[in-house]
């Protein structure tokens, strides 16, 4: 008996649970479907469908899991409680096989599966099919113990395959309280479901292991290290474990200027990402572009609407204030020895002041928690440090400055652009004596 399988594959995993519900023996070999290895003429022999799993058994060949399941229940099982001879609970137990394959397999596929084609997940449409499909499981679970019915049966085992890939996958299963109950029921009960879960976390590597080529392969960065906005993308793609494939542009050489870059951005400004073909420029866009779509999670910015305002607003306070603040006054001096006129000075005392009262009783810029707008800002603030200027008359910003070092991912990068800066500054300082 030859199963032709993948451990990764979730209707592999039914098959492989119930041979072990029936104590049979499989001669297993792997078959590589991702290294196409279900096209090699001698497989498509057997099945010309060239699917897994495929099942040989003395010469009689049978694929798709939930056939290959029922055949073996009913050809060596020593009983018929898996699947029952009674014609009521059969029609019950296949109809929730024709559901795993018509309903929860398709959202798995057309949700998380995408990841490995596109480098992310589907559509909230998509999505909501996932929801929606847990949604008919946990009505099909109330009030009894079983997917179908008063007792456990291949149903169980083939559903179990897939709800366990969604688990690996980070599907919050604990929503669907029938669902989580019985999900918790059957991994206790079930033979072979250690192999089962070892496979699901195939799936789930697999996953990571795809993302972070895809990001780093199609992920193109032009910046200087010694830019505001561009040591703000390197923080919050660090917070985001992301790799940008960094091109560094010479702007004193005019490398911002040449026709190659000018295609991608006609304003012909650093920082600009292009992402799989997507180009967006503009520091703090870029920044909750790459926060919205490789987030794990929204703590970086919020889905309220109201966090999000507070986060925005302190995004425009620091490209209109506060960085601008350090552009009219101390970057003239960086460009020709000569720092910008007292009332210049004075809006940058004035960004300060405001950024102090931001900070009043919190601890992060735009409330209660950290995000995307504490690393704008610390990239904006880190750089008025290394030109000397005195952070400590603003306790609450001194306070909050100290905290955000030592918090936020990616700071040693961001102060290695800044030494580079601080280079220049002391440079024209000797040159202006």
């Amino acid at each position: 008996m030859d199963l032709y399988y993948l451990p990764f594959v979730s209707a592999c995993r039914s098959v492989l649970m119930v041979v072990k519900a029936l104590d049979l023996d499989l001669n297993k070999k792997i078959l590589n479907t991702r290294k196409g290895e279900q096209l090699n003429p001698d497989f498509i022999k057997i099945n010309p469908q060239h699917t897994i799993p495929t099942l040989v058994d003395n010469g009689f060949t049978i694929w798709e899991s939930r056939a290959v399941a029922i055949y073996l229940i009913e050809q060596y099982g020593k009983d018929d409680s898996l699947y029952p001879k009674d014609p009521k609970k059969q029609a019950v137990i296949n109809q929730r096989l024709y559901f795993d394959m018509g309903s929860m397999y398709p959202s798995l596929a057309n949700y998380y599966y995408k990841v490995f084609v596109t480098g992310q997940f589907g559509s909230e449409e998509d999505f909501k099919k996932v929801q929606d499909t847990f949604g008919f499981l946990n009505t099909f679970l109330e009030g009894q113990e079983y997917v179908a019915g008063d007792q456990y049966t291949v149903a169980d085992i083939a559903i179990l395959a897939s709800v366990s890939t969604f688990d690996a996958l980070d599907f919050d299963i604990s929503k669907y309280l029938n669902v989580a109950k019985w999900y918790e029921n059957v991994k206790k009960i079930t033979p072979g479901w250690e192999e089962n879960w070892q496979g699901a976390q195939d799936v789930k590597n697999a996953r990571i292991a795809h993302s972070n080529r895809t990001r780093t392969r199609n992920m193109d960065f032009y910046y200087s290290p010694r830019g505001s906005g561009c040591r703000t993308i390197i923080m919050v793609a660090k917070a985001l474990n992301l790799e940008l494939n960094k091109k560094q542009l010479r702007l004193t050489e005019g490398e911002h200027l040449k026709p190659e870059f000018l295609k991608i951005n006609p304003q012909h400004t650093i920082p600009t990402l292009v992402d799989n073909g997507f180009a967006i420029w503009e520091s703090r866009a870029i920044a909750v572009y790459l926060v919205e779509k490789y987030g794990k999670d929204d703590s970086l910015f919020p889905k309220d609407p109201q966090k999000r305002a507070l986060i925005n607003q302190r995004l425009y306070f620091d490209m209109g204030t506060l960085h601008d603040s350090f552009i009219k006054y101390y970057y003239p001096f960086i460009r020709t020895g000569q720092l910008g006129d007292a009332e210049n000075f004075k809006k940058v005392e004035a960004a300060f002041e405001f950024l102090d009262i931001f900070l009043q009783g919190q601890d992060y810029v735009a409330g209660d928690q950290f995000t995307v707008a504490d690393i704008a800002i610390l990239s904006s603030v880190s750089t008025f440090e290394v030109v000397e200027f005195d952070i400590s008359k603003y306790p609450n910003v001194a306070r909050w400055y100290a905290n955000a070092k030592k918090i936020t991912p990616g700071w040693e990068e961001n102060w290695e652009g800044l030494l580079q800066m601080k280079a220049m500054y002391e440079a024209q300082k000797t040159s202006a004596k």
